[in-house]
Order: C-alpha cells, then sequence, then structure tokens
C-alpha cells in the first residue's frame, strides 16, 4: 500500500443489491490503490466474483450467517427469504458484532463502510476507526422515506422542505411505508425506521465475465432493440395473479421477451405458476426463468430494447447507462419514489398504471406502458429516449466520476487528520 493509501472494511446489508453497490464502490476505492476487506456470507461470493475487477486489492471475507430461531438453516441473503422473515436476517448480522469485533482488531482498517448494521459506529469508534455510513439508494428516497409519522396517509405528502417534484405516493404505497417503518426488529423494541438506515452510489463498470452461451444464442436471434427483458431483483416476489397479469402483458405486446423472476408468492417454481397454454404460445419468443441472471451483461445486448423494472436503485443505475428503454413497475419501500422521479422529474421512462387504492395492475397496463416506450411512433416513447439518451450521455462523461470520486476520498483522507 502506498502512504496514501486506505485499508477500508465493507459491511453491506445481506441483499444481492446492497452487496453488488458495495462492490462497485470498492472497485472504485481499488483504482485508487485502496485496499478493500469486503465482508459478505460464504456462498454468495461466487455471484459476486464477476463484479470484482481488482482481486489483487479487494479481499472477500466470507462470514457465516449465525442461527436464529424462525430462520431456515442456510440462508445468506433476502433471495433466500420472503418479506417478513428480514427482521430475523437483521437480527442474524447483529449477532455478527463479536465477529466484527475481532476482525477489526486484526485489520486495524482507517474505515468501515456500512448500511444497516447500527451498532458499527460505537464499534468503530472504541477501536480508533472512522465508520462510513453508505446509503445504496437515492437521497430523494431518504428525504421522503425515513421519517417516524403517526398515520400512513402522512407519507402521501413529501415531508415538510422537500423541493417541488413530481413525487407523490398512492395510499396503498404509503401504507406499505408505514408498515415497513414501524415493524419491531426481532428481540428488539427498535423500529426499522429507528435503525441507521440508507444515498447515492457509483456507476457500475462491466462485469469481468461474458454473458452464459444460453441467454447470449437466445438473445442473438433477435433484431437490435426489440427484446422486452424484465427483472425484479433478489426480493420481489409478486402475488400469483399478477404475475400472471405480467407475463400475459408481455405477450400482448407481440415482442420478444425474457423475464427473470422469482416464483411468485405460494408457489415452488415459475412453472407451476404460468398461465394455461402460456408456455406453448410464447415459446418461440418468449423466456420466464426462475434463476439468477447477469443482469447487467444482458441489459448491455444490442437486442435488449426495453427494460421492465421494480425500480431498485442498483437496476436503475445500471439501466441508465445502457440504451434499453424504462418501463416502471414498483413495489415497495423506496421503489415508487424512484419510478416518480424516473418517470416523473427525468422523464426517462414509463410506469405502469396501477389502481391507487389496491396497488393492482392488468395485462393491458403493461403493455401499453411498453409500447410507449418501444414504438417509433410514440410521442411520449420519443421523448423518454431522447431523455435517457442526454441522461446517458452525461453519466458517462469523461472525467465525470473521477472528478467527484476524487473529492470523496479528499474528504475521508481529512476525516483520518481529526
Amino acid at each position: 500500500m502506498g502512504e496514501n493509501s486506505f485499508k477500508i472494511v465493507m459491511y453491506p446489508w445481506f441483499a444481492m443489491g446492497h452487496l453488488t453497490t458495495f462492490l462497485h464502490i470498492s472497485n472504485k476505492f481499488a483504482e485508487k490503490a485502496h485496499q478493500i476487506f469486503f465482508i459478505l456470507p460464504t456462498r454468495t461470493q461466487s455471484k459476486l466474483h464477476q463484479f470484482n475487477l481488482h482481486p489483487d486489492l479487494i479481499k472477500f471475507i466470507p462470514i457465516t450467517v449465525p442461527q436464529v430461531e424462525g430462520l431456515p438453516d442456510g440462508i445468506e441473503t433476502t433471495a433466500d427469504i420472503p418479506f417478513p422473515m428480514y427482521s430475523l436476517l437483521r437480527h442474524a448480522m447483529d449477532l455478527t458484532e463479536p465477529a466484527i469485533e475481532a476482525l477489526l482488531r486484526e485489520l486495524k482498517p482507517h474505515f468501515i463502510f456500512f448500511d444497516f448494521t447500527h451498532w458499527l459506529p460505537a464499534l468503530a469508534r472504541r477501536l480508533g476507526i472512522k465508520s462510513v455510513h453508505y446509503c445504496t439508494i437515492s437521497p430523494a428516497s431518504v428525504a421522503y422515506l425515513f421519517r417516524d409519522e403517526p398515520a400512513a396517509d402522512a407519507f402521501m405528502e413529501p415531508p415538510p422542505g422537500f423541493p417541488p417534484s413530481a413525487i407523490i405516493l398512492y395510499k396503498h404505497e404509503a401504507r406499505g411505508v408505514d408498515t415497513i417503518n414501524n415493524i419491531k426488529e426481532f428481540g428488539s423494541a427498535m423500529k426499522f425506521v429507528q435503525r441507521v438506515l440508507t444515498a447515492g452510489q457509483f456507476l457500475p463498470e462491466p462485469p469481468t465475465s461474458t454473458l452464459d452461451e444460453k441467454w447470449a444464442k437466445w438473445l442473438d436471434q433477435f433484431k437490435p432493440k426489440s427484446v422486452i427483458f424484465c427483472s425484479f431483483g433478489s426480493e420481489a416476489r409478486l402475488e400469483k395473479d399478477q404475475f400472471q397479469e405480467l407475463i400475459l402483458g408481455f405477450e400482448l405486446t407481440g415482442f420478444p421477451f425474457l423475464a427473470a423472476l422469482k416464483p411468485p408468492i405460494g408457489a415452488e417454481t415459475v412453472d407451476e405458476a404460468l398461465p394455461e397454454g402460456f408456455r406453448e404460445r410464447s415459446a418461440e419468443r418468449g423466456i420466464v426463468d426462475g434463476g439468477w441472471v447477469q443482469q447487467q451483461l444482458i441489459l448491455s445486448h444490442p437486442s435488449v430494447g426495453c427494460f421492465v423494472t421494480h425500480c431498485g436503485w442498483g437496476s436503475l443505475s445500471e439501466a441508465m447507462v445502457n440504451e434499453c428503454q424504462l418501463v416502471l413497475l414498483p413495489h415497495v419501500g423506496d421503489q415508487p419514489i424512484n419510478a416518480r422521479l424516473m418517470g416523473g422529474d427525468l422523464r426517462v421512462g414509463v410506469e405502469v398504471e396501477k389502481g391507487g387504492e389496491d396497488g393492482l395492475f392488468t395485462r393491458e397496463g403493461v403493455m401499453n406502458a411498453i409500447r410507449l416506450v418501444m414504438e417509433d411512433e410514440s410521442e411520449i416513447g420519443r421523448e423518454v429516449r431522447a431523455k435517457h439518451a442526454e441522461w446517458r450521455k452525461f453519466l458517462l462523461r469523461e472525467g465525470l466520476e473521477n472528478s467527484y470520486f476524487d473529492d470523496f476520498v479528499h474528504k475521508l483522507q481529512r476525516l483520518l487528520e481529526h
């Protein structure tokens, strides 16, 4: 390590979107010759190796997820469990505090980056280590969502001082935010909103691997910008009726499609949840797959013209630096805020229409949103394609990211001097 190089420990929440985002910033640090020790669940390493662009400087530190009553054996990330069990996984991470303390005493890093482990700042302070709360969601979401409100209706409007914006929440979304914020953490009187919580991230760079031959061969058979790609991340699971409305909407568009979706709630596999006759009707031009796919590489494939996304901030960042158009279908948490930001304020995508009270969408709504962004004669489509192209050019402008990252590193250096 150089004289001005940092030694940094990363300890993100055990969700794939958080793990990959922390690895993106780790790559930026490694580009500048800083050393990274990246803590992650043991078996999750295999999914992240392709994103580690500097294995000589970024060392994965595997950790076993402690057993917690009610949490099935072998669980490592939120991709393995339904939403009601997330609190158990957070508690399991809290139980790693002694192991993390031992690791920090051994490594003696300058900094530790974290998000959900609220106990880390006090631990780091005792050891003379600077802690950095690195957020993986947008500043707009942090400002709008993380407030201790007495009633769900309060979340339908922005907080005092929020800048003029198209961002609002519908009633079903406000109820969801209220429920999440006020969940009591397992084994504690603390509410979720009282944890140290999650803004901003660095743009993803191309992974070191190539697209699996299976998907490359399938995508290669279609003309440029003609394929719909849908992925809802490692966590989102739809009700069966909404799962079917979604894929029937893809079928109605007439475009080829690749949907990487977890089985809907109550189903063990994707196949058992498919509408009758769907697999036969779509065999030539449509795939619904329940496994993990290389989203970043699929988004950059020339055949992909539209990305139907759950609006996780990491997925949106990957899409914004590619040429595929955005169809926004948010679910929970910060996702509705991100959808309004992208579809309303920035005008780079079209949101699927939902019922304001129940939050349900139809196959026709899915089809209409996709056609708006895909068809050449659509005026709205022309607008979002132009806006997306402008933002993509700005985000990829040479030297832009390095300029603010260098400033960030300078500020970290100043923290060490005080």
